[in-house]
C-alpha cells in the first residue's frame, strides 16, 4: 500500500503547478456553470411534477409556497447526489490534459509512447462514466432512504458506491492512454483504487474540498498508475 500515500502526496503537490491549476480553474468554472444549469433546470421541473400531481395553487391558499419549499428541498437532496455525477464528468472531459500535464513532468517517456484520446473518444468516456454513476446511485437511494433513521447509513451507503465507481474512473482515465487492447489490466491493486475512490469521494462531500478534489483524484492517479508500471517493470 505504500504507492498510495506518496501517490497522494505528489498528486497534491502537482495541483498547484501552473499547467494543471490552470485545468483546475477551468474545469471548476464549467462545472459551477454546469451545475447552475442542471438546478435551475430539476427546481423547475419538481414544480411543474408537483403541480401536476395535483399540488395546484388552487387546491388551498398557500399551496404554491408549500410546493415552492418541496422543490427546494428535493432539488438540494438531487443536487448534493448529482454535484460528484457533473464534476467528474468534466473532469473525465479534460483528462487527458491533466493526465498529460503530470506525465510530461514526471514520466516523459512513458508520455511520449501514450496514445492520444480523440475529443471523441473522451466525450464516450465522459458520459459512459456519469451514466455508470447516475444509474449506481438510482439504484442506491431507496435503501439510502430506508438507511436515513442511522443517521450515517445513507452518507456510508453512497460513500462506498462512489469510492467503488471512483476508483475505477480515475485509473481508467490513466490506464486507457497506456492499454493496447481493451482486456489488457491496469496494474494497480483492488484495494489501493477502492481507497484512492474512498478519498477522493469523501472530499466530494466537503464543501470547497469538492472544487479540488477531482483534479487531486487524476493527478494522484496518474502518479499510482505509473509507479506501479515501474514497480511491474523492475527486475
Amino acid at each position: 500500500m505504500g504507492s498510495l500515500p506518496t501517490s497522494l502526496a505528489l498528486g497534491l503537490r502537482q495541483v498547484f503547478d501552473g499547467a494543471v491549476l490552470r485545468i483546475l480553474l477551468k474545469s471548476v468554472a464549467v462545472t459551477i456553470v454546469l451545475f447552475l444549469l442542471v438546478a435551475t433546470g430539476g427546481w423547475h421541473l419538481l414544480d411543474w411534477l408537483l403541480a401536476v400531481g395535483g399540488l395546484e395553487d388552487a387546491l388551498f391558499a398557500g399551496a404554491g409556497a408549500v410546493r415552492g419549499a418541496l422543490s427546494f428541498m428535493l432539488a438540494v437532496v438531487g443536487l448534493w447526489l448529482t454535484w460528484r455525477i457533473v464534476a467528474m464528468a468534466v473532469i473525465q472531459f479534460y483528462a487527458d490534459e491533466i493526465v498529460l500535464a503530470v506525465e510530461r513532468r514526471h514520466y516523459p517517456a512513458e508520455a511520449d509512447l501514450a496514445r492520444e484520446l480523440s475529443v471523441a473518444e473522451q466525450w464516450r468516456n465522459a458520459l459512459r462514466g456519469a451514466g455508470r454513476a447516475l444509474l449506481a446511485n438510482l439504484i442506491a437511494a431507496p435503501l439510502a432512504l430506508v438507511l436515513l433513521f442511522t443517521g450515517v447509513g445513507t452518507f456510508a451507503l453512497f460513500w462506498l458506491v462512489n469510492a467503488v465507481l471512483l476508483g475505477r474512473e480515475l485509473q481508467d482515465m490513466v490506464w486507457l492512454r497506456h492499454c493496447h487492447q481493451p482486456a489488457e489490466q491496469a496494474p494497480v491493486a483492488k484495494a489501493e483504487r477502492f481507497l484512492l475512490g474512498g478519498l477522493i469521494a469523501a472530499m466530494m462531500a466537503v464543501p470547497f474540498a469538492n472544487f479540488l478534489a477531482p483534479v487531486l483524484g487524476a493527478t494522484s492517479a496518474t502518479h499510482l498508475v505509473h509507479r506501479k508500471l515501474q514497480n511491474s517493470k523492475a527486475p
